[in-house]
């Protein structure tokens, strides 16, 4: 009886979230360390590779504001590009990490607490990328504040309330607001470890940004309380952003967009795509910095994989009701515009969709593969690129041919909606990248309460 007793207790004891047997003056050193230490020729490399890109990203949209958006593909009636669709695209990335931080925060899940900090920068710079499409799409960007409510001189122009465009501004802004500030709380305690190790300037600056942090019970008992008002504001945003950023195409009346499945679908897109890049994220920190993986696991990586083939199915479910509700619909509009994505002149790319967020995340059914941190890697990468690919489809395939075939007409990329879309990925690395070697990269405080489960 006690074998077997012995056995049922291994069998239900939970898999450590930290490895490598680590005391607390050991986690310190090795989260630390990274900001402490000179860089090697290998993060260089890196970062001047993707600072390149960032510049190449820069003479871009330079370009395209000097000279037009005529340099771009859109015309007629294909209005929306590649500046919408990679808008959308950058929202969704930004999902993961409030979803990881403030929602499993509220559920006590404990295996967010070494990718967390990772994944709010993500959101944070996720969102700082996108912020900037929709200001160059209006083709005058230095008349961006226009989309602000305030008493002016303008007469009688005024935003329009009832566009959900405007309610856009309010929503990224806002969403992006909360998310700076929850995850710079979150930071406050580990800066002030920095601080404590740090000399000369460096200890001045860490002393700045950690606000006075002494560790008494009085700064943890109200760091305790904002963190988790922080939590609960930020949750509902996971829901209303993108849902917002969905009605851009619901409350149209184009056959393909005027649908109701369009925030939920859009809200587990994002979630989806998300994780995609908080994976493709992690897996290079691995990587890169050896001594993490005691704290990035294996077991975090496949807890993300489970999610992201769940969130996988959920899509593929709304791509299926999609067009059983066309046919179901009897309106010969929107049954031609689902048969024209799968089969119109668009084919490869929705088919590109269908396989990379549905087919081939069903790999993580079999554990070997989940915990392959090769295969997810992949399979994170072809995440990345159906997302993306999603967002293509339903602007284009909706737009380039809608009611009148006398209106029909083709979108093609141009150079400059390929510099736009590849320069972003130079935007929002080169911002990662900086940050991972001057910011703890894995909340010290957080895994020293797991690190002995």
């Amino acid at each position: 009886m006690d074998k077997s007793n012995s056995r049922v207790s291994e069998s239900l004891k939970r898999p450590p979230l930290v490895t490598g047997k680590k005391t607390f003056k050991n986690i310190t050193d090795d989260i630390c360390s990274l900001t402490e230490k000179l860089p090697g020729w290998g993060y260089f490399s890196a970062l001047f590779t993707v600072k390149s890109l960032f510049l190449f990203y820069i003479i871009v949209m330079g370009l395209i504001v000097a000279r037009g958006m005529g340099l771009m593909g859109v015309n007629h009636p294909v209005g929306w590009g590649t500046d919408i669709i990679t808008f959308v695209f950058w929202i969704g990335i930004g999902h993961a990490g409030t979803l990881i931080s403030a929602i499993l925060f509220l559920f006590r899940q404990k295996w967010r607490t070494s990718i967390a900090r990772t994944a709010e920068a993500m959101t944070v710079f996720a969102v700082m990328t996108a912020g900037i499409f929709p200001l160059l799409h209006t083709g005058r960007p230095w008349l961006a504040y226009w989309l602000l409510p305030y008493p002016n001189q303008r007469g009688p122009l005024w935003v329009n309330f009832r566009s959900p465009l405007v309610w856009d501004v309010f929503a990224v802004s806002t969403y992006a607001t909360v998310s700076i500030v929850f995850w710079y709380i979150g930071m406050v305690p580990d800066m002030a470890t920095l601080r404590d190790r740090a000399k000369g300037i460096r200890r001045h600056i860490y002393g700045i940004l950690s606000m006075g942090w002494r560790g008494t019970a009085r700064n943890w008992s109200h760091y305790e309380i904002t963190y988790m008002l922080l939590a609960a504001l930020s949750t509902p945003l996971v829901l209303s952003v993108h849902s917002i950023v969905s009605f851009d195409f619901a409350t149209a009346s184009l056959p393909g967009w005027h649908t109701t499945i369009f925030p939920p679908y859009f809200v587990a897109g994002a979630i989806f795509s998300g994780f995609g890049m908080v994976v493709t994220l992690m897996c290079l920190v691995r990587l890169f910095v050896p001594r993490f993986k005691d704290y990035v696991t294996l077991n975090h990586m496949e807890a993300m994989n489970k999610i992201i083939m769940l969130t996988g199915m959920m899509v593929g479910y709304a791509y299926a009701s999609e067009f059983f509700i066309a046919w179901y619909s009897g309106s010969d509009f929107e049954q031609y515009v689902f048969l024209n994505r799968a089969a119109g002149p668009y084919w490869w790319s929705y088919w590109i969709m269908v396989s990379c967020n549905v087919f081939i995340p069903q790999v993580f059914w079999f554990k070997k593969v989940r915990r392959n941190i090769i295969v997810m890697f992949i399979v994170s990468i072809f995440v990345n690129i159906g997302m993306w690919f999603e967002r293509y489809v339903i602007v284009v395939t909706s737009l380039h041919r809608d009611f009148l075939p006398a209106n029909w007409g083709m979108f093609d990329l141009t150079f400059f909606d390929f510099g736009a879309l590849i320069g972003s990925f130079g935007m929002f690395l080169t911002l990662f990248l900086l940050y991972i070697r001057t910011l703890p990269a894995i909340s010290v405080a957080e895994v020293k309460t797991v690190a002995h489960d």
